[in-house]
């Protein structure tokens, strides 16, 4: 896992930095394809719109007939009087529907746009309502200049100057990609979803790393657990063999009692092993039923009390609670308790020194376990309800366990429909708070 980790990494990344590569190099070429494309689009709608102005106006132009002395000549020509302009022959609103109908046909029904037409002489003879601003900006927007000539080829024989429809695309960029947004929208969220399945994958392969790690800090640890209750219980059988320790009774009571302990010890280890294979499954059942924690309390303090006086160590109550009636399981909450007095007991300094308050809130009982013990880090304050996690202990070497008590701890409050917080600092010791809610009648 070690070197095959790193070059899964390697392999992962450089697949999404190609990727993100090729789409950037195909979003580049599409927005330059769309942009020619609209622009010759754009082109063929002026021309066709210049064209029809041109063969409405050309082909109803004013006549005369020139006389020679009263009468026809034999031989006459027709000439243009005078031809008529676009604004004589068609409204501001009818240009903009010829040029919304002729973008229809190309498929650019969003294409925004300005128009203006000029006379012969340059002269801006009509124009729509946006068009002079969007003419002076030349960095955003783009013009064309469409010449308004005759259908007939022949009629623009003599004509030196004609009317031009001028057609201005505002924000000309800016509507490419707004052409584009649902495929831009499209190719961000298929990154976006490849980068959070190789976000997920690192994690889980780290997740995994961590778990294997710790598993095996687990098995190293239970190992040792076992190994030595065995190898006491092994030493006192021995020791009951012996001739003289079995004519004395009181050493035969001694080495007995060490075996009785030791097996206690391992049925322990055992029901913490078996608690744990519970909660993975997620089977927890609560028999709930109306609870005295106080009751509970002191219970626990006095199993505990042989383990404190060997380490001149002493827990005070501060039982301040008026109502300690809660809605619990017996067999659960008393190994809430159990854990909190064992950690504060862990890991406490050379004389071990335990507070413990309750008081009532409005509707919790708040259950508020001190130590002066060696205290934990941020980082172990963070993790310290993670299944198997212990923290680290520093000079402080007896300290036992699977790394199982406080993640018990953290199940048995929220299946309880509680809250529990810890808060420490580091060398002067940690303070368990629990908040558990109270029984209702």
């Amino acid at each position: 896992m070690k070197r095959t980790f790193p070059v899964i990494i390697i392999l992962i990344s450089l697949s999404l930095f190609g990727l993100i590569v090729l789409q950037s190099s195909w979003l580049q070429n599409l927005l330059e394809l769309a942009k020619a494309q609209l622009d010759n689009n754009f082109n063929e709608v002026g021309v066709a719109v210049a064209k029809d102005l041109g063969k409405n106006v050309y082909n109803t132009q004013s006549l005369k007939l020139p006389r020679r002395g009263g009468l026809f000549n034999s031989e006459f020509h027709i000439h243009s009087l005078k031809t008529p302009t676009v604004e004589e022959k068609f409204t501001p609103q009818q240009i903009q529907e010829k040029i919304t109908k002729a973008l229809e046909k190309v498929n650019l029904n969003d294409l925004k746009f300005e128009y203006g037409v000029t006379n012969t002489n340059d002269d801006y003879e009509m124009y729509s309502k946006g068009f002079e601003k969007a003419f002076w900006d030349t960095t955003n927007n783009i013009r064309r200049y469409f010449p308004i000539l005759p259908e007939n080829e022949l009629d623009i024989e003599g004509v030196v100057n004609f009317e031009h429809l001028v057609i201005v695309v505002p924000d000309f960029k800016r509507q490419i990609w707004t052409s584009l947004r649902w495929v831009i929208i499209g190719a961000v969220v298929f990154m976006l979803v490849i980068i959070a399945a190789f976000y997920v994958t690192v994690k889980t392969l780290l997740n995994q790393k961590k778990l294997s790690e710790i598993k095996s800090d687990f098995i190293n640890n239970m190992t040792h657990e076992f190994k030595t209750p065995l190898a006491t219980i092994s030493l006192a059988v021995d020791a009951l063999k012996n001739e003289k320790v079995q004519s004395d009774p009181e050493k035969s009571k001694y080495f007995t009692g060490i075996i009785k302990e030791e097996n206690i010890r391992m049925n322990k280890h055992v029901e913490t092993i078996l608690q744990a294979a519970l909660l993975e499954k997620q089977e927890l059942q609560l028999h709930l039923v109306p609870l005295s924690v106080h009751e509970i309390i002191q219970k626990t303090i006095d199993n505990f009390e042989l383990q404190l006086n060997s380490q001149q160590g002493h827990i005070e109550l501060f039982l301040n609670a008026k109502n300690d009636i809660i809605s619990g399981d017996e067999v659960h909450f008393s190994n809430l308790v159990s854990n909190l007095v064992d950690n504060a007991i862990k890991y406490s300094k050379d004389k071990a020194e335990i507070k413990i308050y309750t008081h009532n809130t409005k509707n919790y009982l708040v259950l508020r376990v001190e130590d002066n013990g060696i205290g934990m880090s941020k980082e172990s304050v963070k993790r310290i309800f993670e299944k198997f996690y212990r923290a680290h202990t520093g000079n402080l070497h007896n300290v036992k366990g699977f790394g199982l008590g406080m993640s018990y701890v953290k199940t048995v409050v929220d299946a309880h429909k509680g809250k529990i917080k810890v808060e420490s600092v580091f060398g002067k010791g940690s303070v368990f708070t629990v908040e558990m809610p109270l029984f209702e009648k």
